[in-house]
C-alpha cells in the first residue's frame, strides 16, 4: 500500500509541476512582452503542451473515480444490483471502445514523428504520447471497476463523498 501512495504522490507531484510549467510561461510571457517589448512564441507553445500533459495525466493517474463527473440519474434510483449491472455494462463498454481505439491513436502518434512543433522544435509523437498513456491508464482503471464490481462491490458504497451518501453537499 505504501508503493501505491508513493505512486500517488509522484503522479500528484508531476501534475504540480505541469500547472507551474504553464504559470511560469504564462508570467514569462508577460514580462517579456510588456515589460521588454519582446514578444516571444515559444512561451505559449510551452503552456499549451503542459496543459496538454496535465490534463491527460490528471486525467489518468490523479483523479480517482468518485471525483469525475458523472452524470447518474439512472444509478441514483436504483439498487445495489442494478448499479453493480449498469456499472458492468459502462466498463466494458469503456474496455471495448478504448482497445479498439488504441491501434488507430498509436499509429497517427507513431505518424505524428514527420511534424515538429514550431518553437520548441519537438516531434509531436513525443507531445501526443500523453493519449497513448492515458488510453493505457484508462483501460486499465476500468478493468479494475469490472473486477471490482463482478465481486459484487457496489461503486457508490466505496465511495467517500458520493452524492447518494448523507452528508453530501449536493
Amino acid at each position: 500500500m505504501a508503493f501505491v501512495r508513493s505512486l500517488s504522490r509522484f503522479a500528484e507531484a508531476v501534475a504540480a509541476a505541469l500547472l507551474a510549467i504553464i504559470f511560469v510561461a504564462f508570467i514569462l510571457q508577460i514580462v517579456l512582452r510588456y515589460v521588454f517589448n519582446w514578444p516571444v512564441g515559444w512561451t505559449t507553445e510551452v503552456s499549451l503542451i503542459a496543459w496538454l500533459w496535465l490534463v491527460l495525466w490528471g486525467a489518468a493517474f490523479v483523479l480517482k473515480d468518485h471525483e469525475e463527473i458523472r452524470i447518474d440519474f439512472l444509478t441514483a434510483n436504483v439498487g445495489k444490483r442494478a448499479r453493480i449491472g449498469l456499472g458492468i455494462v459502462a466498463a466494458v463498454c469503456v474496455i471495448v471502445l478504448f482497445t479498439l481505439q488504441l491501434p488507430a491513436a498509436y499509429s497517427y502518434v507513431s505518424f505524428m514523428k514527420v511534424e515538429k512543433s514550431s518553437y520548441l522544435k519537438t516531434g509531436f509523437h513525443v507531445l501526443f504520447s500523453i493519449y497513448l498513456i492515458f488510453s493505457v491508464a484508462v483501460i486499465a482503471r476500468n478493468v479494475w471497476n469490472l473486477v471490482q464490481l463482478l465481486r459484487g462491490k457496489d461503486p457508490v458504497e466505496n465511495a467517500s463523498d458520493s452524492p447518494m451518501q448523507s452528508g453530501s453537499a449536493l
